[in-house]
């Protein structure tokens, strides 16, 4: 599990931020406070892998508690997420090192998406002793790269129900499943499986029956 310490001077936007980091599968809050002193005690005793960090805070600024995170060594990554739209924020931000930057209001489906992007590069770090070129390179594009727009004729409700049955589902899934779980055709649905293999979102291989075309299935990999 990526344990998170959720960081807000807002009582009810931290308790809503929390419950979103709490349905994203692979994630569980340790924490939530509203200084940024009482972040940076947690921090020290609760040891987080990720701090979900708003900048305006009631007595030292995110930046600030972001620069002494970082002065400390080896502390936890930092996810922003504020209001402050002003360039100089986000460059001083960019220079602290945060993984992202998510400006307020955003959706659970936003966050979901950062914090997917996030466990991806998390576990393939922690799973390696090196990295060569490619994987830094694909590191960074997980992290950095926002959601692929959806083609033509394929709305966001209806790609929402899909993903959210992909990841519901133990295995992979064929197009026909997959359609009779949300009520869709299975052209339909096919064209938001095969979207989300092009976005990086799924995978698919092909299962080799008997006799005639091999059916292609598809897992969702976030």
């Amino acid at each position: 599990m990526i344990r998170v310490l959720v960081v807000d001077d807002d009582f009810m936007v931290a308790r809503i931020h929390r419950g979103y980091v709490d349905r994203v599968p692979g994630y569980t809050t340790v924490g939530t406070v509203h200084t940024g002193t009482d972040a940076l005690d947690q921090v020290a005793t609760l040891r987080p892998d990720l701090v979900l960090l708003d900048i305006y805070l009631p007595d030292l600024s995110g930046l600030e508690v972001l620069k002494r995170l970082r002065a400390g060594g080896d502390g936890p990554d930092v996810l922003a997420v504020t209001a402050a739209r002003d360039v100089q924020t986000v460059r001083t931000a960019l220079h602290g090192g945060v993984v992202h930057y998510l400006l307020k209001p955003f959706t659970f489906d936003v966050l979901r998406d950062r914090l997917e992007r996030y466990a991806a590069a998390y576990g393939r770090l922690a799973s390696s002793a090196d990295v060569d070129q490619a994987d830094v390179d694909d590191l960074f594009v997980a992290l950095r790269t926002t959601a692929a727009p959806l083609p033509k004729g394929l709305t966001a409700d209806t790609s929402g129900l899909i993903a959210d049955a992909m990841r519901a589902s133990d295995g992979d899934l064929s197009a026909a499943e997959c359609a009779e779980r949300i009520g869709l055709s299975r052209v339909s649905t096919r064209r938001y499986l095969e979207h989300f293999v092009a976005a990086g979102k799924a995978e698919v291989r092909l299962r080799y029956g008997s006799a005639g075309r091999p059916q292609r299935r598809y897992r969702w990999v976030g």
